[in-house]
């Protein structure tokens, strides 16, 4: 029963989540499993093929290959099972990796080497054990072959065991770096005397570590500026009391200055779960590629991550871009709690570097042997000394101390509120105010205030409505009234209130010697000459605005009315039209009633009626004479002539 629960668990946590250790130790099985068919199979095509030259010298080749590939998936079962804490499976992977290394593949049967690897994949607590061959004595190569049912079922729940364990330390989540093994690192350090490092880190965490690195380089007698970047909001938050600048949210969408920085702390999550469909790259590994192009060339990396982490593939990496790179452990405690190791090497321009690499991923199987960062010499690497303005430093998510150095440190926004010298001085205009001009400065009401001259007074600007109602007649030969029109003005009243040591005034009338005038009674203006005539006033009586169809003199009316302004009669057209001739042409122009024109011309009348542009009609006198009157575009006035006054 017990079994039977063991397995149901098991096989929820295959198909829900795995740890990243088991998926490599499962991608490193399954190349062993490839091997354990196809090097047979080549050993035994090349045996069939060695009369010719050069299809044997291929098959060669592709067991060369074969056995390379078998060769690093022991290397990478080992790191993997280092990580899940089985260090005496992991050991037995490195010396089997050494045998299968020595093996000649000119051997004719690999019988004995296929049945050890098939042993071994079945002892490897992965999720598809395969059932091993036989097992046999083999000399130099170790052999592990087991198949009882107790066997497997111990398998099992120490896989179990395993993989809850890893599970766990998934979410513990957060390692802060030691500060006692940063300080170990700073003594390690030669800092450039005069200038400012900048230091970064792109998984800052609460800042501490990078605060004790800056903190070694003021011991030092240097400067220093502090930058980190932080995905978790709360630890970002209490990392800005400690740096000097903090980018909120992860680090793949932050913006950081190219080649600006002499030393780059970086310490990146590496536990990680891969889900079904996810994706299998790996933090560390992304941090790592990404962060590169923010040091200058000859900065520094310091570079934390468990050993088993440090596989070819980061060992490359590193090789290609860093020179004088070495691997330190950190101190007993630290070291038995998250079998951390710091890799620091110095940037360089990018190079092949697989070879050293391959002595770089071996060295970690032997965790052992790595010395301590206590025994790190002092001064052992030096900083670059260039001095560096870093100009860009962007989180993916803005807080409000970053973006206020960012508006500090803009100069666009600088010169944006930057004063003028115009703004820096009294100014005064070149000629004096017209009283329209005075009208506008006081309307807009920036002539308020204290004035401070001669007569000091306190003075206050304002614009008002003021509606005005005049009436005008017309009357014939005889006196006999024709018409009567009432024209309502709404004007605006400029006032201005005084307050004067005399007491207050307020001055509401200006020019004329105080008279209010409308231009329409304007003594100033020439009312003797119009389109080059004599004028005299017939306005016509003001139309009721109403549903009303016909008029009193049988002309039908439009209940949107025309507005017509003041209406002129030219002197010509007044001794030849009658006061009836006039105020019915009127009435009809007001009606929107072009009389006697062309269609094109009516057409356009109406568009002139919407659009606001000039309006001529046409029509005939009781006498048969022709006049026309015409509306001028702003509707100001409306002139009855005669054709030869246009």
């Amino acid at each position: 029963m017990l079994a039977d629960v063991q397995e149901q668990t098991y096989n929820t946590i295959q198909e829900t989540q795995m740890p990243y250790a088991m998926m490599r130790l499962e991608e490193a099985a399954r190349i062993i499993r490839q091997s354990i068919n196809e090097l047979p199979t080549l050993r035994r095509r090349l045996d069939k093929n060695m009369e010719s030259k050069y299809k044997a010298r291929d098959i060669y080749g592709d067991l060369q290959n074969q056995h390379r590939r078998l060769i690093n998936a022991f290397d990478t079962a080992a790191l993997s099972l280092l990580e899940a804490e089985q260090d005496e499976l992991a050991n037995h992977s490195v010396k089997l990796r050494h045998s299968v290394e020595n093996f000649n593949l000119m051997t004719p049967d690999y019988t004995k080497l296929c049945s050890v690897l098939s042993g071994y994949v079945y002892g490897l607590p992965i999720s598809e054990p395969v059932e091993p061959v036989e097992p046999v004595e083999t000399g130099n190569i170790i052999d592990i072959a087991t198949s009882s049912t107790d066997t497997v079922n111990k398998r099992r729940t120490t896989n179990n065991r395993i993989i809850g364990r890893l599970m766990n330390n998934v979410r513990m989540g957060y390692y802060p770096t030691c500060t006692d093994n940063i300080g170990h690192i700073v003594r390690g350090l030669d800092f450039p005397e005069g200038g400012t490092v900048n230091l970064l880190d792109p998984c800052c965490g609460c800042g501490l570590a990078l605060r004790t690195l800056a903190d070694g380089a003021t011991d030092n007698g240097v400067d220093s500026k502090t930058f980190g970047i932080e995905l978790d909001t709360y630890r970002a938050e209490e990392a800005l009391t400690r740096l000097d600048r903090v980018g909120f949210g992860s680090y793949f969408h932050s913006r950081t200055g190219n080649e600006a920085f002499h030393a780059m702390l970086l310490n990146p999550p590496y536990l990680r779960v891969m889900t079904e469909g996810g994706n299998n790259t790996r933090s560390e590994k992304n941090f790592l590629v990404d962060s590169i192009s923010n040091l200058m060339t000859g900065g520094l990396l310091i570079y934390i991550i468990p050993y088993y982490r440090l596989t070819a593939d980061v060992a490359r990496i590193l090789c290609d871009n860093f020179s004088d790179i070495s691997v330190w452990r950190f101190t007993d405690s630290e070291f038995r709690k998250f079998k951390q190791v710091a890799v620091l090497g110095s940037k360089q321009k990018k190079i092949d570097g697989s070879e050293p690499a391959h002595e770089l991923s071996s060295l970690v199987l032997q965790p052992e042997d790595i010395p301590q960062l206590s025994e790190m010499p002092p001064g052992r690497y030096k900083l670059p000394a260039t001095i560096k303005e870093v100009g860009i430093f962007k989180g993916a998510i803005f807080n409000e101390t970053e973006l206020a150095n960012q508006l500090n440190n803009s100069k666009s926004l600088s010169r944006l509120f930057q004063r003028s010298k115009l703004d820096k001085t009294d100014k005064r205009p070149l000629l004096p105010l017209s009283i329209g001009q005075i009208g506008l400065v006081g309307g807009s009401g920036l002539i308020n205030g204290l004035v401070d001259c001669d007569t000091p007074h306190i003075i206050k600007g304002r614009i008002v409505k003021e509606k005005r109602v005049s009436t005008e007649v017309n009357t014939d030969e005889h006196g006999n009234l024709l018409s009567a029109t009432m024209t309502e003005t709404i004007s605006n009243k400029l006032i201005f209130n005084l307050l004067t040591p005399n007491g207050f005034i307020s001055l509401t009338d200006y020019g004329s010697n105080g008279a209010i005038f409308d231009s329409d009674d304007d003594p100033s203006e020439d009312r003797g000459s119009h389109l080059g005539h004599s004028v005299s006033y017939t306005p016509c009586a003001k139309p009721v605005i109403g549903n009303t169809d016909t008029g009193s003199d049988g002309i039908k009316t439009n209940a949107k009315r025309l507005p017509m302004g003041r209406t002129v009669v030219t002197r010509t057209a007044r001794k030849v039209l009658t006061g009836h001739d006039i105020h019915s042409a009127l009435r009809r122009h007001e009606s929107h009633d072009w009389g006697n024109v062309s269609e094109s011309d009516r057409k356009s009348n109406d568009r002139a009626v919407k659009n606001g542009d000039r309006i001529l009609s046409s029509y005939q006198s009781s006498d048969g004479e022709t006049f026309w009157i015409n509306t001028e575009w702003d509707r100001s006035v409306t002139t009855v002539m005669l054709p030869e006054d246009y």
